[in-house]
């Protein structure tokens, strides 16, 4: 190509772009929000379910081999003693399975595992293949391993009901972890230049309507089933199938409008190498923001060929540069450590339940004669196990209510003001401070349920409205549109291995006297994710190309 060739393509590719940064809020950018943010629901309401469904399943499963005993006498004022059932006593799965701390750690992480594979999967090939290409296909594995999940069961011989359902849920993190990259790549492209960061908030925001969601259906169907529990546990292995499977509904609603999203301008242009093609398409889209129905879909068939050249240096050779492996860096170091407390306490929340009261009755002192010897020991008394679970599943939503959900729109409504390192910076240190509190006055505070209730309150809020939300928005910003996908799914899939690293390494020590040690590494990682920060740049107020460098990409 002649030096004026190059000119004119770069002029229309600038030019192009800027109707895209510049276009006005409008309904085209709501579907892509819409469209997206029903993913991550999904995506949150798939992960933090497992966390309620994995008790029932033990009680169901488990209890019949290890409760054994009776209730001594004298306890809820009974002159008899009282058979220990499935019935009326909550198993102690951990205790009593082989193993058994670490086997349910790996239960909660296998949907961790598979995001990492997923994250670097579909990252890799939304950038080798398209956007378009790889949109829609992460749902249809959540919808067939969610439903594989809701149906799993055990091996007359072989496989038990946990093995065939840790397998399901790894192959179902799959999907969840492709919808990473993915969602966050799609809205970026196409979001205006003023609002980009709010959409892509607005997007990871509805993780925590899914998480919220989760505790509702829980509740809602103990309710319904809460007479049946009573007389028969087994009805338990019904309620975990129900709500697990209710997680397909929002992903088979979201499907089509994702299957027929269209390929973003910013790959077309940058990657394709169709400056005429991303001109169309932009123009389409900006016709579309001004029609206020949010379904309407895109049927335009016509296929993006390359018409000019454009950049195609290899990752290695990009970020080989300090510039750019600092920034690749920054945002995969930040979302690991920022993974690492957030899962570890996440999905560990039995805790945090006891301590407010929501995982079973209190035990009561009751005193025993032993060869004349008389002691007093504290038991807990029998329960009703369908009210059990439904204090956990209302503990679980008083948690949710309670900080998480308002963190997320806070940030949502204030990204676009603060920008983005300002609230993760802050976000870090308020955590950080806050788990070193808890560490430090544990034995008093785990006895007090109100000061401790505020300050992991205030933790949960600054999660969201901090590095949960700000570390799926900046990779979406900071990278080259023909590594971007990429990007996002190295970043992704480090704050997985945090994940993993928080539920299977630190979790199973969530406990006894050892919750303030694993509360100041909590810290301690915390604040790593701080100092990290400063790795990264700040995407407000630029646009992408600004972000990546990369004013022009189109060569001879």
């Amino acid at each position: 190509m002649s030096a004026a060739q190059i000119a004119t393509e770069s002029h229309k590719r600038a030019q192009a772009f800027a109707h895209l940064d510049e276009a006005r809020l409008g309904w085209f950018h709501l579907r892509a929000v819409i469209v997206a943010g029903v993913g991550f629901f999904a995506d949150a309401y798939d992960i933090f379910v497992i966390s309620q469904a994995l008790p029932m399943i033990y009680q169901v499963y488990y209890g019949p081999e290890y409760i054994t005993g009776s209730y001594p006498v004298g306890i809820n004022g009974n002159n008899a003693t009282i058979p220990k059932t499935p019935q009326n006593t909550k198993v102690d799965f951990n205790k009593y399975y082989p193993d058994g701390a670490n086997f349910d750690a790996w239960m909660k992480a296998s949907t961790n595992w598979g995001n990492f594979v997923g994250q670097l999967g579909f990252g890799y090939l939304g950038d080798k293949l398209g956007r378009k290409k790889m949109y829609g296909v992460e749902l249809i594995i959540m919808i067939v391993c969610t439903i594989g999940s809701a149906l799993s069961a055990s091996f007359v011989n072989g496989w038990s009901v946990l093995v065939v359902l840790s397998m399901w849920r790894f192959f179902l993190g799959i999907g969840i972890g492709g919808d990473y990259p993915m969602s966050a790549t799609i809205t970026a492209e196409f979001a205006n230049q003023r609002y980009r960061g709010m959409m892509l908030s607005a997007v990871f925001a509805m993780q925590g309507i899914g998480i919220m969601i989760g505790g509702i259906v829980y509740i809602a169907i103990l309710s319904a089933m809460k007479n049946r529990i009573n007389a028969d546990y087994t009805v338990l292995d019904t309620v975990w199938r129900i709500a697990l499977g209710v997680g397909a509904i929002p992903a088979l609603g979201a499907l089509y409008f994702r299957l027929t999203v269209p390929e973003t301008p910013r790959f077309t242009v940058d990657v394709i190498g169709d400056t005429d093609k991303a001109q169309s398409d932009i123009d389409r889209v900006l016709a579309m923001n001004n029609v206020s129905n949010v379904s309407s879909n895109w049927n335009y068939d016509e296929v993006a060929t390359a018409k000019v050249n454009v950049k195609r240096d290899d990752f290695g050779s990009y970020f080989s540069q300090q510039r750019n492996f600092k920034t690749l860096f920054g945002t995969a170091y930040c979302w690991f450590a920022l993974d690492v407390a957030w899962y570890g306490l996440a999905l560990n929340t039995p805790a945090v339940l006891t301590l407010i009261n929501f995982n079973g009755p209190q035990k009561v002192p009751i005193t025993t004669v032993v060869n004349g010897t008389s002691s007093t020991v504290d038991v807990a008394p029998p329960v009703e196990i369908g009210e059990l679970f439904y204090q956990i599943a209302l503990g679980n939503l008083i948690i949710a209510f309670a900080g998480t959900v308002p963190g997320y729109w806070f940030c949502v409504a204030f990204v676009e003001k603060l920008g983005r390192k300002p609230i993760q910076y802050f976000g870090f240190g308020v955590i950080t401070i806050c788990l070193i509190v808890l560490a430090a006055f544990w034995k008093t505070l785990s006895t007090q349920q109100v000061p401790f209730l505020v300050i992991f309150t205030i933790a949960q809020f600054f999660f969201q409205f901090g590095p949960n939300t700000t570390t799926f928005i900046v990779p979406a910003e900071v990278f080259p549109t023909r590594f971007r996908s990429t990007g996002h799914g190295i970043s992704a899939a480090c704050g997985k291995l945090g994940a993993i690293i928080g539920i299977q390494l630190v979790g199973p020590q969530f406990s006894g006297d050892n919750v303030p040690l694993v509360l100041y590494i909590f810290a301690g990682v915390m604040f790593s994710g701080l100092v990290a920060t400063a790795l990264i740049p700040e995407p407000m107020n630029k646009t992408l190309e600004e972000m990546s460098n990369e004013e022009e990409v189109v060569v001879g």
